[in-house]
């Protein structure tokens, strides 16, 4: 079978493991994120984070450092912006991920022979080394533990803070807490669909989930095998079509989206969609 075929490929099986790592991270994060309203948060840090890559290609560090560095400043960035209350919460965060993704343009034309712009915003999963597979592992599975053992907690949050905040939960840790998630899963999602596409796997299978079921309980192996199942049909299709791995996946997402969005539209269904 061609499937199992292509498993017989090291860089196969490097891109399939950091895939699966990967959209089970963003998959599960995906339910909170698409709920709480932080799309735009997601897609602030993701290409917020430009210039820190490119900043860790020049002095000869890895490009998680910078990365997971510029994606910590943004989060403390918007976050100062919004509590001054001068400008609203989408305008705080479109100027400091626009200014930042210009730098990293910047950056990226001082050195144009030195950086492959393309693997940074499409991401490069077929060309995934052992080092970067394993820096995914490491930093994923256990970001997807603490989603999983905090789930009830950060779901109170997300559906009713007062109430959580009333039962002594800790809002602003709580919320702290998935922020940090949030920009580890998008440092993580680099190497597979880049800056660009990293917002895809952050808020599609989540959308999807939300549009077949309203709980989140249901919605926590839904977004997660939604998201798996786009990863494992885009690799295998960048594969054979010989196209940007990233791409693929980021595609495949939208599609599934609108054949859910399609169905769930049908009235006779989308009367009994939602269990």
């Amino acid at each position: 079978m061609p499937e199992i075929e292509i498993l017989k490929y090291a860089f196969m099986q490097r891109a399939l493991i950091t895939g699966l790592a990967t959209a089970l991270v963003c998959g599960l994060l995906s339910c909170w994120i698409t709920h709480m309203g932080w799309s735009l948060m997601g897609d602030a840090i993701s290409h917020s984070i430009l210039p820190g890559v490119v900043i860790s290609h020049l002095v000869g560090l890895p490009y998680l450092i910078g990365a997971l560095v510029f994606a910590l400043i943004t989060v403390i960035l918007v976050g100062q912006v919004k509590k001054s209350q001068i400008v609203k919460p989408d305008t705080a965060i479109g100027i400091v991920f626009t200014t930042f993704f210009a730098l990293g343009t910047v950056l990226i034309s001082k050195v144009p022979s030195q950086i492959n712009l393309s693997h940074i915003l499409f991401g490069n999963l077929l060309g995934v080394t052992v080092p970067d597979m394993l820096q995914v592992l490491l930093i994923g599975l256990p970001i997807a533990l603490v989603l999983v053992l905090k789930n009830r907690d950060l779901t109170l949050l997300a559906f009713d803070p007062t109430h959580a905040q009333a039962i002594g939960l800790s809002v602003r840790w709580l919320t702290s807490l998935l922020l940090i998630a949030l920009a580890l899963a998008i440092v993580i999602s680099l190497q597979a669909v880049g800056v660009i596409l990293s917002v895809s796997l952050l808020i599609v299978p989540g959308a999807c989930a939300r549009l077949l079921t309203n709980r989140m309980r249901h919605m926590l192996w839904i977004s997660p095998l939604i998201a798996i199942m786009s990863v494992l049909v885009g690799i295998t299709g960048s594969y054979y079509f010989d196209a940007s791995s990233g791409g693929m996946i980021g595609l495949t997402l939208g599609v599934i989206f609108c054949i859910i969005f399609v169905i769930r539209s049908l009235p006779s269904v989308g009367s009994v969609a939602r269990v």
